[in-house]
């Protein structure tokens, strides 16, 4: 059995390849973590599988030094290809992959943990050793390196030995040996013993016997795919051997292959090269189809090579080219290559060859019960993945449509290369989120598109206010999108039949221009160009987190879904689901089975999916704990409770307060299925699992937006999030700034604003408060507030993310708040003459003064200094007093506002006032009611409690 260093080195000199049929590598961080530590441990890793073979007609990857016998790696190129990336530090000479999956790892000689460096952590910490270094410099360069640890020094460089030992492990190898086996019988064998992962594909064998012959032939395909995605277009391997094997042998089956010699293929997939470039121009010039979003039925594309082929590589003539597209959108439209596509492209190969594009429009004519139309009801369909979708692009681009702002035609040459269209909501999805379901919100027919400045302008506005302006503005525009005129029909209590008004003018629309195309009758004009479509800002907490999904997995070394898909049942080509994400070939390449995200599992058909073999999640939260779970068993990791995070208390009473907290969130679990009928199974199984505030850190502390958030946005609930529990001031001392801050910024996103009363504390000493602010008219609990004394005001003056400081409120006198008008609108309440008493989160009271003037922007605003009028900007301040906005609403108000204030007494933040039973409240303004927090304020400040007389006292 050979040794780890000797397999290493039989990489290096071109002993040890890997066959071309091989995929990439595919794993990531955490099972390099396990494979690690199981060698370290001295755990069973399994064996290699080896072909043993002199001949030179075999495809490989890696250095070829020398003839004779080569060592074919079959099975183990996973854990090879990451023991040789983590001991030598570069990927082997056979790579295809990412290689920061085996790149940067450590180990701590303390905790004998390995993990990829982070050097918050590990940058000045010598128990961390890159175990890359150990293996390339051996023990030598470490013997200094724990000189503060020497108790211990001979432990840590025993382990080290322990690491470095690795290279000596023995590889169990069995070898396929004899000169009788051939490509395709090794191929059944690997498919055979590689039971963890996707088998190679028909068209995999097929391409494995083609590079024996001809090595370049996988590149070549590659490279070619390559330009058509830098194009926009994404298509794969076995999509473009499908139209090199009907431009060769006009079959459908891969199996057409095995007679087809090297240089037969190569001219084959020139020529399917071409063919698939001139019919991407055609529809892309004539049809407007010019990004894969909208690229229609790709399987229907093979037979326009075969076609293409046959008629000298080129369309007879314009009217012949739009006879084509016209079969083509209709193929595409009635799924006619869903089900059995070998069948069917095999059908229409021979129809083609047999009968020309007449012969395939009369098939489709038969298939649809004699007559191709697009009728109203085609366009019931919702999201970007329904096979209207496209049609309603193409519509736009070469029927005039016309942008509701400019009133030009959406047509690059005439809105200039810069501007890019955008997906429009008609009626926009928070004007109709009260009144019906999702699909009805993301109904195509409530589509248009507009240049991303016109959406911008438009904004969240209903169609009642905006439709007259716009067609005042340039008449007939609304028209050209086919909006219904009809003013009765822009109300949100009549959407239902502006839907359906609007889908007849759709069809009208798309069956008289596609008549157009099958008569020729408009086949001479000018070429369409390519326009930019650009993603809109997700509104909708559902999008924001299939979006911080991907990203996440993405970045734990997953594959990149495609998103809003259409499942289809391979053999009637029936629909099963309409999924948020598809992962064809498993969530890492060529492992494990598809997977899919049905967040509306009532409309699809699970039990068929699961029986196809697909491995269905109906929530975001499943699929990242079985992500999580998948991971924790490849690094090896036992899973254990998570310990509660806990944050510096500001007073002895903090296990009463989580107490309290917990009883709050279950309460909200209960309240949520009672009140919103919701039932959040997985977040009361958590709470069980680790407790309620280490459930609502661990919820704070994801990137991605929980289920049950999404779920009561829906349900116009938000107020029963945890997150919405979180920003009550009852309970600001368990959580950090920036948990704080995250869970405001999610509540504001969507525009939750806290009502007036949050439930109060069961504690004595904390009463209702009166926020300054609009309220959401959510259903959370009242209570009687105290009357206020017509003077007292409370003011939060936040120091999140550095944008304020107090040392200069202090200095030159005032109080400010920004960064968005939830946060500045309560401070303009302050007038002249009021009384504030100013809080600092996590610090407490700071100050006590009057309001010397109304607010004002930090650019316009003056304070008087010294006895002069000075500009605020021309201070010298240590906060910015301007805030950073990532993707800005053009609507909102982010300035800083300024309120002047002439201070009576204030005190540094080691001197603040902060005890337990003060009130607190996460509004920048508030009028100040509670009688306990007045007294001790006003006596802490040493000011009149009940009038407007304040003695000054020095500080």
């Amino acid at each position: 059995m050979p040794k780890l260093s000797t397999l290493l080195d039989e990489i290096d000199s071109g002993t040890v390849l890997l066959p071309e049929f091989q995929r990439g590598y595919v794993w990531n961080r955490d099972q390099v973590r396990g494979l690690m530590r199981s060698l370290y441990r001295s755990y069973p890793v399994g064996g290699l599988l080896m072909w043993e073979t002199a001949t030179s007609e075999v495809a490989v990857r890696g250095e070829i030094t020398s003839g004779g016998v080569r060592q074919l790696l079959l099975d183990g190129q996973q854990r090879v290809t990451s023991l040789y990336g983590v001991v030598r530090g570069t990927p082997p000479p056979f790579f295809e992959g990412d290689p920061s999956a085996f790149t940067g790892l450590y180990f701590n000689v303390e905790s004998e943990v390995f993990e990829f460096y982070r050097p918050t952590t590990m940058a000045e910490d010598p128990c961390w050793v890159s175990v890359t270094q150990l293996f390339r410099e051996g023990l030598k360069p470490f013997f200094m390196t724990f000189t503060e640890h020497a108790d211990k020094a001979n432990t840590y460089l025993d382990r080290l030995n322990t690491l470095s030992q690795i290279l000596q492990r023995e590889f169990n190898v069995e070898k396929i040996t004899g000169s009788d086996k051939s490509v395709d019988e090794v191929v059944d064998i690997f498919n055979r013993v590689n039971s963890g992962g996707t088998k190679l594909s028909k068209g995999d064998l097929a391409l494995a016997s083609l590079c024996a012959q001809w090595p370049p032939a996988r590149q070549e395909m590659r490279d070619h795919l390559a330009v058509w995605k830098k194009a926009g277009f994404d298509f794969t391997l076995d999509w473009l051997l499908r139209n090199a094997t009907a431009v060769a042998r006009g079959r459908a089956l891969f199996t057409a292959l095995s007679s087809v010699q090297a240089d037969e293929f190569e001219r084959a997939l020139t020529s399917s090269v071409a063919h698939i470039g001139t019919f991407l121009d055609a529809i892309s010039g004539r049809l407007g189809l010019d990004h894969d979003r909208v690229l229609m039925g790709r399987y229907a594309i093979p037979v326009v090579s075969r076609l293409l082929e046959l008629n000298g590589g080129r369309f007879t003539d314009a009217a012949h080219r739009d006879k084509v597209l016209y079969w083509y959108v209709h193929s595409a439209l009635w799924g006619r290559f869903s089900g059995s596509t070998e069948s069917y492209l095999q059908q229409d190969y021979d129809t083609v060859r047999d009968a020309g594009v007449d012969g395939l429009i009369s098939t489709l004519e038969r298939l649809r019960g004699g007559k191709l139309e697009v009728l109203p009801h085609d366009f019931d369909g919702s999201t970007r993945g329904s096979r209207f979708y496209p049609l309603l692009y193409l519509l736009t681009r070469v029927k005039g449509a016309r942008d509701f702002g400019s009133g030009l035609e959406l047509r690059a040459e005439l809105l200039g290369k810069l501007t890019s269209l955008q997906v429009h909501h008609i009626f926009p999805k928070a004007y109709l989120r009260d009144h019906y379901d999702r699909s009805q919100v993301n109904a195509i027919a409530n589509f248009c598109f507009l240049t991303q400045a016109t959406n911008l302008e438009i904004g969240k506005r209903a169609p009642e206010e905006y439709f007259a302006e716009v067609e005042a503005k340039n008449p007939g525009v609304l028209a050209s999108q086919w909006i219904p005129t009809d003013p009765a029909l822009w109300t949100v209590d009549r959407y239902p039949d502006f839907l359906a008004a609007r889908r007849e003018l759709l069809a009208e629309a798309a069956q008289s221009f596609l008549e157009e195309l099958r008569s020729g009758s408009q086949s001479v004009g000018e070429s369409l160009q390519p326009l930019a479509v650009t993603e809109t800002e997700p509104d909708d907490p559902r999008t924001l987190q299939i979006q911080a999904m991907i990203a996440e997995l993405r970045d734990l070394g997953f594959a990149e879904p495609e998103v809003d898909t259409e499942i289809t049942d391979p053999t009637s080509g029936r629909f099963l689901s309409m999924a948020e994400a598809f992962w064809p070939d498993g969530l890492q390449h060529g492992v494990g089975d598809p997977v899919i995200l049905e967040l509306d599992p009532d409309e699809a058909d699970l039990p068929r999916l699961e029986e196809l073999g697909y491995k269905v999640f109906t929530s975001v939260d499943a699929l990242l704990g079985f992500v999580n779970n998948l991971n924790e068993a490849a690094a090896g990791i036992t899973e254990a409770p998570e310990p509660a995070a806990t944050s510096e208390p500001i007073d002895d009473d903090t296990t009463e307060l989580e107490t309290e907290f917990g009883s709050r969130v279950r309460a909200l679990y209960d309240r949520a299925r009672r009140e919103a009928g919701y039932n959040a199974t997985q977040f009361i199984s958590m709470v069980a699992n680790i407790g309620p505030l280490a459930t609502a850190k661990k919820l704070l502390a994801s990137r991605t937006i929980s289920d049950g958030f999404s779920e009561l946005w829906e349900r116009g609930r938000i107020d029963l999030t945890v997150e919405a529990l979180i920003i009550e001031p009852a309970f600001e001392a368990l959580f950090t700034d920036a948990e704080l801050d995250i869970a405001r910024h999610r509540l504001t996103q969507f525009g939750y604003v806290p009502s007036s009363s949050a439930p109060t504390s069961s504690r004595p000493t904390r009463t209702s408060r009166d926020v300054s602010a609009p309220s959401n008219g959510s259903s959370t609990l009242a209570s009687e507030k105290p009357e206020w004394n017509g003077q007292d005001w409370y003011v939060c003056l936040g120091e999140v993310n550095d944008s304020r400081n107090w040392d200069d409120a202090r200095k030159y006198g005032f109080v400010s708040a920004g960064g968005g008008r939830w946060y500045s609108d309560t401070l303009k309440n302050l007038q002249f003459g009021d009384r504030v008493f100013v809080y600092v989160p996590k610090v407490g009271y700071v100050g006590a003064g009057t309001v010397a003037g109304s607010a004002a922007p930090a650019d316009q605003a003056t304070l008087e200094v010294d006895g002069k009028k000075v500009n605020f900007r021309s201070l010298d301040l240590v906060g910015p007093y301007t805030h950073e906005i990532d993707n800005p609403d053009p609507d909102e108000d982010y300035q800083e506002w300024i309120v002047p204030v002439v201070w009576e007494r204030t005190v540094d933040r080691e001197s603040a006032l902060r005890e337990a039973g003060l009130f607190a409240n996460q509004h920048s303004a508030c009028r100040l009611r509670d009688e306990h927090t007045l007294n001790r304020v006003t006596e802490f400040f040493g000011v009149t409690h009940g009038d407007r007389v304040i003695r000054t006292i020095q500080d």
